[in-house]
């Protein structure tokens, strides 16, 4: 199995916002989303766009032996104080989880690619809740800070780094 992340280009906005379609399906039950009159999950395109106009903010697709089988979104973490680049999105398409993708992308991207790093997810979203508790367990990430809103207690927020040897 060949993993690649590829960059994409503005050009290829509406390709993420499609499959960003399938990533808000799959919240909405805890998001508590209803879809809009034209039968899809709204999309705030303006923020969608700063990931080919931010510095640090990316878009790429996540190909699976050249099939597309999701995405990441990068970001510069726009939190005071914090400065980390934020691994924002991870969607991964249901026949290619449980084969250590995303697993594979955090090592490229978090590990390899060094600095810190911010994680969040909510206490409901059992999936990504579940990924980055066995993740923070198992890789050479240490936990910097916890950082905890007082305005959102379910989001679970982690400044991350590698681990010094």
């Amino acid at each position: 199995m060949h993993i690649e992340l590829l960059p994409t280009t503005a050009d290829q906005l509406p390709l993420i916002a499609n499959l960003y379609q399938f990533y808000a399906y799959e919240s909405s039950d805890w998001e508590q989303e209803d879809v809009e009159v034209d039968g899809r999950f709204y999309i705030h395109e303006p923020h969608l766009q700063r990931y080919w106009q931010e510095p640090d903010w990316s878009a790429s697709l996540v190909l699976v032996d050249g099939f597309i089988a999701g995405f990441l979104l990068v970001e510069r973490s726009e939190l005071p104080g914090v400065d980390a680049l934020e691994f924002a999105d991870l969607f991964i398409l249901k026949k290619y989880r449980r084969l250590g993708i995303g697993r594979a992308l955090v090592e490229q991207v978090m590990i390899a690619g060094g600095g810190r790093w911010l994680v969040s997810f909510y206490e409901q979203d059992v999936l990504a809740r579940q990924f980055w508790q066995r993740l923070l367990a198992e890789l050479p990430l240490r936990v910097v800070e916890r950082l905890v809103d007082a305005e959102q207690p379910e989001l679970h927020s982690y400044l991350l780094e590698r681990q010094a040897h």
